[in-house]
């Protein structure tokens, strides 16, 4: 048995040992926080001024916005950071942890607003519909560029996504705002306003509802939704020599890095070459950038059943 065999060679495309996001993007997450606490004073002294439960109930939402923002933004400063002889993969798994936590305030940050916009329903006393267009506007530029910032690298990064979307759905409710700012304004019927806030709602809900799955998923160590385990089992089975692939397993490191460890049968072994050759193969095909692999010249009696 050829046992123990991995690819770990630092400087070759096949493997990386940095198990955090690519070191940018930092100014992105102050640059949110701080917009959004200017904008939670703007709304909140309005809402105040203008006796506006709907305006005062939104500055509390975006409040959520501005600690999403920031815990987002600490789980990818701490992503970044080394190793260490305990945590042996660093920190990487906290973007995962803000993902989740990220969709869940998003959740229950809907759930407050849709029970305010339920407790509305019934209102006469129209809201001061001009004061409400002058702000929800002010909450659709800067949700709105907000949303741009993490708009970049969104599509490979949960937490980066969760962070996008979150944000977009902040300027959507912002712009339905508005919308009913000037149909009160127009009809003098105080039902809008909340009628439009819950079908706001609905199709902020149906859009998280991935998210909010996937970040679960990726905390409970399940392969990301990208990557399809019946090629990468078929990949590794079509490598030259191999007869045999048997524990397999792909876990998430952070919302960016994926790491795989298999056993392959060969019956010459595997020199450093085909090691490498294979990891660069997996890092190409399917992002997987730590792969730890396991040669043997015979499949170990009862190890598949012991790690399967």
């Amino acid at each position: 048995m050829s046992g123990g065999h991995a690819n770990h060679d630092h400087h070759g495309p096949g493997h990386h040992h940095h198990h955090g996001p690519p070191a940018e993007g930092d100014w992105r997450w102050l640059i949110g926080v701080g917009l959004n606490t200017g904008f939670v004073l703007l709304e909140g002294g309005a809402g105040i001024l203008g006796h506006s439960m709907a305006l005062l109930a939104d500055a509390g939402h975006n409040l959520s916005d501005v600690l999403a923002l920031a815990m987002a933004g600490a789980a990818a400063w701490l992503a970044r950071r080394p190793s260490g002889p305990r945590r042996t993969y660093g920190f990487g798994k906290a973007t995962v942890l803000a993902a989740l936590a990220n969709a869940v305030i998003l959740v229950f940050a809907c759930g407050f607003i849709a029970r305010e916009a339920i407790e509305r329903l019934g209102a006469t006393a129209a809201p001061s519909s001009r004061l409400m267009i002058g702000v929800a506007l002010a909450g659709v530029l800067v949700n709105g560029l907000t949303a741009l910032l993490f708009n970049r690298g969104r599509e490979h990064d949960l937490n980066v996504r969760s962070t996008f979307l979150h944000m977009a759905a902040d300027a959507a409710i912002s712009a339905g705002v508005a919308v009913a700012g000037g149909l009160i304004i127009l009809t003098g019927r105080a039902w809008i306003d909340p009628v439009t806030s819950l079908i706001i709602l609905a199709v902020i809900l149906f859009g998280s509802w991935e998210v909010l799955r996937e970040a679960f998923d990726l905390a409970l160590d399940t392969a990301p939704s990208a990557v399809d385990m019946s090629e990468v089992r078929a990949f590794l089975a079509d490598c030259p020599g191999v007869s045999a692939v048997h524990d397999l397993h792909v876990w998430p490191l952070s919302t960016t890095e994926t790491a795989l460890t298999a056993h392959l049968v060969r019956a010459d072994g595997g020199g450093d070459e085909f090691l490498k050759g294979v990891c660069r193969e997996l890092n190409h095909r399917f992002r997987i950038g730590h792969a730890t692999l396991q040669v043997e010249i015979e499949s170990l009696e009862g190890c598949e059943e012991l790690h399967a």
